[in-house]
């Protein structure tokens, strides 16, 4: 065999090295067994214990401020309900067209002992208001009670009806 020149045995080095090392997988690869011990690919693609550490503390976060949001509801839709309720009925209505006029006849619920006041509307065909009139009701005794009120009209009217009840 001829003497090797010095270019010849680099590249043969070279390519024994490279199968000597063909069973071993290059270093941060996935199949490399080092890789899991250092946690080097872990932390390279963001599923590392910082990573970890920090989506714990984003959802505890979340969780803290949903669990405020639904204590202020609560507390406000608790306190919010402390009002009187006032609530009208109507029974029927009376048309008096010699006297321009309309009769409506409703039921009023209202907490004893409170004033109210109510809007009466009479109505034409086209359910146009052709009449109306603020009605003040004083207080009683009784939380439950039957009106009757007259409410002059513009036009002839076809019916009438309570258009709402508040406290005053």
């Amino acid at each position: 065999m001829p003497p090797r020149e010095p270019a010849d045995a680099a590249v043969e080095d070279a390519a024994t090295a490279a199968s000597a090392g063909a069973d071993r997988p290059a270093p941060g690869r996935p199949d490399d067994p080092g890789a899991s011990r250092d946690g080097t690919v872990s932390e390279r693609y963001g599923r590392g214990r910082a990573r970890r550490r920090r989506d714990r503390w984003l959802l505890g976060g979340a969780a803290a401020a949903f669990a405020v949001v639904l204590v202020a509801w609560v507390v406000w839709a608790g306190l919010d309900g402390t009002t009187a309720q006032v609530q009208a009925t109507d029974l029927g209505h009376r048309l008096l067209n010699e006297e321009r006029a309309v009769e409506v006849t409703w039921r009023l619920s209202v907490p004893a002992g409170n004033e109210t006041a109510c809007i009466v509307q009479a109505y034409n065909e086209d359910f146009t208001v052709v009449g109306w009139k603020i009605v003040e009701i004083p207080a009683s005794d009784r939380p439950l009670r039957t009106l009757t009120e007259t409410v002059r009209v513009a036009q002839e009217a076809n019916t009438g009806l309570i258009s709402r009840c508040w406290l005053t």
